[in-house]
C-alpha cells in the first residue's frame, strides 16, 4: 500500500520507505559526487543521519552543505555553490522543508550560470539568459507536507540587501526525482503539521482561483483540497498516522503542480512578512487567508461554490465555505489574526504594502490590486475584521 512510481509532473517515487531508494535514484540519473543540502536544523536529526547512510561512500563521494536558513538568502546559495564547484559535485540532493529544496534547486541551477542570482527573478523571460545545458541534476526528498517546491520551477530566495524576496525561476529547477517517504514526516511536531498543511491548501486554493484557463491545473487542486480536508487534520491529531502523512505529501506536491496557473495576494501578503518579521510563510498563509477571501468575494464566488461541491461541505455557498475554512483554522490551532503573532511596533505597514503590490503573485489574484488595497487587508488583518 501506498508505493508507486509516477511519471508526472516528474519521476515521483511515492510510499512508505522509499528513501531506501535514494542510491538507485542517484544512479539513474549518474549522480557519483553528490551534494546533499539541507538546513542548519535537520542536519543534526537522525532522519537525515540515517538518509546519508544508504549512499555507500565506497560508490558515493557525498559532501554536506547545512548553512541554509528559514527564510533562505541568496548568499546562503552562493556558499553552496562555492562547495559544490569546490568539491566537483555533480548534482544535488536536496532535504528538508521549502528552505532545504528551494537552496538545493538553486545551488544546482546557479552552478552553471556566471550572471547573479537575482538576473533569473521570475520576471518575463528572464529564465531565458540561464545557461541551461549544464545544470546539476536535482534530487528532491520533501520532510514536511506544505511547500511543494519539489514539484515547483522555482525557488523563493530573499535578497538580504533589500530585504525583498523574490521568485527565481527556470524550468529545469524542477527536479528530475522527487522522493515522497512519509516516514520522513512522522516525528513533525503538530503546530508545524498544521502550518505546512495549510500552506499546501493555500497553494491549491489559488491556484483554483486565479484567473485563465487551465483545467488540469484546477481538477489537481481541487483534488488537492479535497485530499487536506481529509487528512491534514488526522495528521495534526495522529502524527504517526501513515495514511495521512502520505495523502498530505501528495496534496502538497499537487499544490506547486497545480500553481503554475498562478498565485494571489494571499502569498503577496505573506512574502514581505516572512522576508522583514521571520514569520513562517504556511503559518501567514494561513493566517491571511480568510481576509484575502473576503476581498476577492465577488469575483471568485462561483468557484468558491465549486469547491463546496468538490468538498462535500454542509453548506454549499460562500458563507459556507467561510465557515468551514474558520472553523478548520480553529481546530488547526491558527491563529486568526496577524496582530496575535506580531507587535504592532514591528509591523511597517507601508514598507510592507508596497513590497506587497511587487510581489509577482499579485498578477495572478482574481482581482486587481493596489496599494491601498494591500494597506487595508494587512490592516484587517492584524484587527481580525474581515471583508464582510
Amino acid at each position: 500500500m501506498f508505493k508507486s512510481t509516477w511519471n508526472y509532473p516528474t519521476t515521483m517515487m511515492i510510499g512508505e520507505n522509499k528513501i531506501q531508494d535514494l542510491k538507485n535514484a542517484c544512479q539513474n540519473l549518474n549522480i557519483k559526487k553528490p551534494l546533499f543540502v539541507t538546513d542548519n536544523v535537520l542536519v543534526k536529526n537522525k532522519i537525515f543521519l540515517d538518509t546519508v547512510k544508504i549512499l555507500d561512500n565506497k560508490k558515493f563521494e557525498l559532501k554536506i552543505f547545512s548553512n541554509v536558513v528559514g527564510n533562505p538568502t541568496g548568499k546562503n546559495v552562493n556558499d553552496g555553490v562555492e562547495i559544490f564547484k569546490k568539491n566537483d559535485c555533480d548534482g544535488v540532493i536536496a532535504f528538508g522543508g521549502g528552505s532545504g529544496l528551494d537552496v538545493g534547486k538553486a545551488i544546482a541551477f546557479m552552478s552553471a550560470q556566471n550572471l547573479p542570482i537575482w538576473d533569473f527573478e521570475d520576471i518575463g523571460d528572464n529564465w531565458k539568459k540561464a545557461n541551461s545545458e549544464k545544470i546539476a541534476p536535482i534530487i528532491a526528498i520533501p520532510t514536511t507536507a506544505g511547500t511543494g517546491s519539489e514539484t515547483g520551477r522555482a525557488s523563493v530566495i530573499l535578497n538580504e540587501n533589500t530585504g525583498v524576496k523574490k521568485i527565481i525561476f527556470h524550468p529545469k529547477f524542477l527536479p528530475s526525482i522527487v522522493i515522497l517517504d512519509p516516514i520522513l514526516t512522522i516525528n513533525l511536531p503538530p503546530e508545524i503539521t498544521a502550518s505546512t498543511g495549510m500552506d499546501a491548501f493555500a497553494h491549491n486554493l489559488e491556484a483554483f482561483c486565479a484567473p485563465g484557463y487551465h483545467p488540469m491545473a484546477d481538477g489537481i487542486a481541487l483534488e488537492g483540497m479535497r485530499l487536506i480536508n481529509k487528512w491534514l487534520l488526522k495528521a495534526v491529531i495522529d502524527g504517526k498516522n501513515i495514511e495521512a502523512r502520505m495523502n498530505m505529501l501528495t496534496a502538497a506536491s499537487m499544490g506547486s503542480t497545480a500553481f503554475q496557473k498562478g498565485l494571489g495576494a494571499i502569498h503577496s501578503l505573506s512574502h514581505p512578512v516572512n522576508a522583514l518579521n521571520n514569520i513562517h510563510h504556511g503559518l501567514s498563509n494561513a493566517i491571511f487567508m480568510p481576509y484575502v477571501l473576503t476581498f476577492n468575494k465577488d469575483v471568485i464566488e462561483k468557484k468558491i461554490i465549486k469547491i463546496c461541491q468538490y468538498l462535500e461541505l454542509k453548506k454549499i455557498s460562500f458563507d459556507g465555505f467561510l465557515e468551514w475554512l474558520l472553523d478548520f483554522r480553529k481546530k488547526l490551532k491558527i491563529p486568526h489574526k496577524l496582530s496575535e503573532i506580531l507587535d504592532e511596533k514591528d509591523f511597517d505597514i507601508n514598507r510592507l504594502s508596497k513590497m506587497a503590490l511587487e510581489d509577482p503573485s499579485t498578477n495572478s489574484n482574481p482581482k486587481k490590486l493596489t496599494e491601498a488595497d494591500m494597506k487595508i487587508m494587512y490592516q484587517n488583518s492584524m484587527s481580525g475584521k474581515l471583508f464582510l
